[in-house]
């Protein structure tokens, strides 16, 4: 190859990739879902898609995008595929990303939850699903290890992760514990002062408007709800209020949701809902995604729509809402301070949520054999739908 020719190639890698189109983000995002274990776990997968295969956004751009989620209320995972959609294509491409990432644990869901009564007990399923929370760790323990080689760069960082984790552990509030984390970022990073924000990352245009039509259009829907299926309007306003005060990811939902659904109103009784949860954990997607099992389980087809789109509306629109402003902000030395110890924090959430599967595993030789597989698979860059299927599988021959 000639020296025209190495500059030529030099040159095409440092340019940025072609935006993707609308339906390259969904296809995308779609086969992430389909893989999307473990919660927040999935943010280090679709972190290596987006900034490390696509090239669709700059690293510092994608941190941004997950500490404003774990800053506000709601399934962090799929709150930053939305910011990813944001940053590339705008509104709609939030839209398809974020709809795209939780359409397989939607379908998967309402499809459980119509088969509960029967499935519950059959032996392949119970089988699979006992496998897969073996592997489910794996994914976690990966994920965790991964973020945090990406955000761990000084001693003060991984104090304060180690703190976040503990705090997680002890079942502090998790909005407390992302600000006091964001606090001591700032406190303890006198030894290493930050720089503003690489000028050359662009910033987003308003969104007001796109996030008050849409807002819009959801009150009208509502309303007609309230006039023709009064229990699916009940159910979508009741998933939004939980969603509302979900700080620290989708874990934050569920005593929320236990009070509510069987405390309070009654829908289910409290093993129907607990199974739910279960499902819910060990299915693709957030573990909210537990509000489609209720409201299918209470009102059908309608039921678990409207539930659905209630328990992810509130948190889609603030991180479009918000993403432009907080994107502005972050040119400021002192608050990415701020920001860099809300990341750490994250990297404290992961270990928790590790931790919290781990002993929800009934362990013996062959789940803790898939683990390790699982593990090892990860690391050594297997693709993770591949992980997935074949855990899945073992996990049917295994544990049978």
């Amino acid at each position: 190859m000639n020296a025209d020719n190495i500059m030529s190639a030099r040159a095409d890698e440092m340019q940025p990739p072609t935006p993707p189109t609308a339906r390259e983000l969904f296809r995308s995002f779609l086969r992430l879902g389909v893989t999307a274990f473990g919660g927040p776990a999935m943010i280090a997968y679709i972190r290596r898609m987006a900034v490390d295969r696509q090239r669709w956004l700059k690293a510092a751009e994608f941190d941004d995008g997950v500490a404003l989620c774990q800053m506000i209320p709601g399934a962090t995972a799929m709150q930053t595929a939305a910011y990813v959609g944001l940053r590339v294509r705008g509104v709609a491409g939030a839209a398809v990303c974020f709809v795209g990432f939780g359409l397989p644990a939607f379908v998967l869901m309402m499809l459980l939850a119509a088969l509960y009564a029967e499935a519950r007990t059959q032996p392949v399923v119970v089988a699979a699903f006992s496998g897969l929370g073996a592997v489910i760790v794996a994914l976690v323990a990966n994920a965790a290890l991964t973020f945090g080689k990406a955000i761990l760069k000084h001693w003060w960082h991984n104090v304060v992760a180690g703190l976040a984790a503990v705090a997680f552990a002890l079942g502090g509030s998790p909005f407390l514990v992302v600000i006091a984390a964001g606090l001591l970022g700032f406190l303890l990073h006198n030894s290493s002062p930050v720089a503003a924000a690489p000028a050359e990352l662009a910033h987003l245009p308003h969104t007001t408007k796109a996030v008050v039509m849409i807002a819009v259009v959801a009150v009208a829907v509502w309303l007609a709800l309230w006039f023709t299926q009064r229990q699916s309007a009940e159910l979508a306003a009741l998933m939004a209020r939980i969603d509302l005060f979900a700080f620290g990811g989708g874990f934050a939902s569920v005593p929320l949701m236990f009070h509510e659904v069987v405390e309070v109103r009654q829908w289910l009784d409290g093993r129907t809902l607990l199974d739910g949860i279960v499902l819910g954990q060990v299915t693709p997607g957030p573990i909210v995604i537990t509000a489609t099992f209720i409201g299918q389980r209470v009102a059908k087809l309608p039921g678990g729509v409207a539930a659905t789109v209630g328990v992810f509306l509130p948190s889609f629109l603030m991180v479009v809402g918000l993403a432009p402003h907080f994107d502005r902000l972050r040119t400021s030395p002192m608050v990415n301070r701020f920001v860099n110890g809300v990341l750490c924090s994250f990297v404290g959430l992961l270990l928790t949520v590790t931790g919290r599967f781990a002993q929800n595993v009934a362990w013996d030789w062959p789940r803790a054999a898939l683990a390790v597989g699982a593990f090892v698979a990860l690391r050594l860059n297997v693709d993770i739908l591949w992980v997935v299927l074949v855990g899945t599988g073992l996990s049917v021959f295994l544990c049978l």
